[in-house]
């Protein structure tokens, strides 16, 4: 099957929005993804399709019932089997020549120096409740210098934030540090979407609970945070069009067709992020 493959041809329909010579730079470059659930593969399949030659993609879950409604690679044939190791087989059936390098038990401290090795980029496709992880990548990235990308699937919706080496870094904007559990859920649910485009039609609020780590989801969400996520991919890469970094934040939402982009200096310091915190607290009765 790889003897009839052909890099070129397969990603020709790319060239007139890439250049060949951008082409040929994405397919040198290595994203590393943390998270093959939700969001994460779909980031994957999208940025093997756009012709992203090497992956560093860790995850240490099985799929389930639960995930067939929104996650990439969730289907009967695959109930039971590891994420990360059938989301590697689909970019490998995209693209037989990418390099995917699997990391089976997920971002740890003893996996993130392998994780990041020779990485140009990180996509963030972790759980929303994966704090501890969440803060590794993140500050790895920050010490590092590796640009990272996080677009959250909040409703029908995609939410951006860019962490750009050089400008506010995910612990200046969400303000984690010493801060518990439902505290950090919280500051992270305001702080991805300050303009909150998607609470004006949640149908059942029962079905969100920080305490229980519970939430709702949609592949509607989830597929737009991958078109999203690849477009700043490939600016950030090769260089070309606007990349806002945080504390700009960007959110557009298909069921209400708006869009809305915000400016947070200081991030969950600026004082309406401030007041949406507490409003926040007060509703989910923290």
């Amino acid at each position: 099957m790889t003897d009839s493959f052909h890099y070129e041809s397969a990603f020709a329909r790319n060239i007139g929005w890439l250049t060949t010579t951008e082409q040929q730079h994405l397919r040198s470059k290595r994203i590393a993804i943390a998270g093959m659930g939700g969001v994460g593969g779909f980031h994957l399949l999208a940025l093997a399709r756009l012709g992203l030659g090497k992956f560093n993609i860790a995850d240490f879950d099985h799929f389930e019932l639960a995930n067939f409604n929104r996650q990439a690679g969730a289907t009967m044939s695959t109930l039971g089997q590891t994420k990360v190791q059938t989301l590697a087989d689909q970019a490998r059936d995209i693209n037989p020549e990418s390099d995917v390098r699997v990391f089976p038990i997920g971002v740890t401290e003893s996996t993130l120096s392998d994780f990041f090795t020779d990485v140009d980029l990180y996509v963030d496709g972790l759980d929303f409740f994966a704090f501890d992880a969440r803060e590794l990548v993140f500050d790895y990235c920050a010490r590092h210098n590796i640009p990272a990308v996080t677009v959250a699937p909040l409703g029908m919706s995609a939410a951006l934030l860019n962490f750009i080496p050089g400008q506010m870094s995910f612990e200046d904007y969400f303000g984690w540090t010493g801060k518990a559990e439902l505290e950090k859920a919280v500051r992270f649910l305001v702080g991805l979407a300050p303009g909150l485009l998607h609470r004006h039609y949640l149908a059942d609020p029962t079905q969100v609970n920080l305490v229980e780590r519970k939430g709702p989801s949609t592949i509607i969400a989830c597929q737009l945070c991958a078109g999203v996520a690849a477009a700043e991919a490939f600016k950030i890469l090769v260089q070309r069009g606007k990349v806002w970094p945080a504390p700009h934040g960007i959110q557009f939402d298909a069921f209400r067709n708006k869009m809305t982009h915000t400016w947070r200096p200081g991030g969950n310091r600026h004082p309406l992020n401030r007041l949406a915190i507490a409003l926040a607290r007060r509703q989910l009765g923290l």
